[in-house]
């Protein structure tokens, strides 16, 4: 047993850092975008930030597969709701959809974190909803998940606040994403910004050379090598 069991491969580590937070006005949802098994880099731009419908996104960690496919098959119920009841889909039973997805294999998506947001036009409400492992869902004003997340949790009760603007919900995500990227060697990348609101959907990128802000030891070293570029330059 002992030699079985010796040659049963080894689950790999995997991790990233997603945030969601409810604004005045809508949602502001975020991702880093490095994807890593164990201690290898896989995919440095990948985009965990998947459309559900047209007003709900579904933020991954864990698990790639496990959570695009459970994307995949949201997006096929989504489909079926709304070509039954002719109208659009709310963000709570998007949600719902997820959750029940994760309770129901809960024991086979033991890797895969969610989160769910949106904005609802026909109530003028965004909407974060956590569906951790094991298929959970809980409605918060602001979420965060990955194993980048550990390390901003004070940071992000430190600084969220009640009905915030959406250049503060903006800059509350990069920011939290861009501490966590500093701490968490599986996080890492770039920033990916999604807002909702009534006015649709608006996309933002903060690469990792200037835009991303940067903590600690790795901003030290940032700026010795910025300098080193620019007398090179000169």
């Amino acid at each position: 047993l002992s030699s079985y069991s010796e040659k049963m491969p080894h689950a790999v580590s995997t991790g990233t850092t997603i945030v969601a937070v409810e604004y005045a006005g809508g949602v502001v949802i975020g991702a880093d975008s490095r994807v890593s098994t164990g201690t290898y880099i896989s995919n440095r731009a990948s985009d965990k930030i998947t459309p559900l419908s047209d007003n709900a996104f579904l933020l991954r960690s864990g698990s790639a597969a496990d959570t695009q496919l459970v994307s995949d098959y949201v997006r096929h119920m989504v489909h079926q709701h709304e070509s039954q009841l002719q109208r659009p889909i709310d963000v709570p039973t998007v949600a719902n959809l997820v959750m029940q997805i994760g309770y129901n294999n809960k024991n086979a998506l033991s890797a895969a974190a969610m989160l769910v947001a949106g904005y609802d036009a026909a109530t003028r409400q965004g909407h974060v909803y956590a569906v951790p492992i094991g298929g959970t869902m809980v409605r918060q004003k602001y979420a965060i998940d990955g194993s980048g997340s550990i390390f901003i949790y004070g940071y992000c009760d430190s600084e969220y606040k009640d009905d915030m603007t959406r250049e503060e919900a903006e800059s509350f995500v990069a920011e939290a994403i861009a501490l966590a990227m500093s701490t968490d060697g599986s996080s890492g990348g770039v920033v990916r910004l999604v807002t909702v609101n009534a006015d649709g959907i608006f996309r933002r990128l903060q690469a990792g050379d200037k835009s991303v802000p940067r903590f600690g030891e790795e901003k030290d070293v940032h700026k010795d090598l910025t300098d080193k570029a620019n007398a090179m330059q000169t």
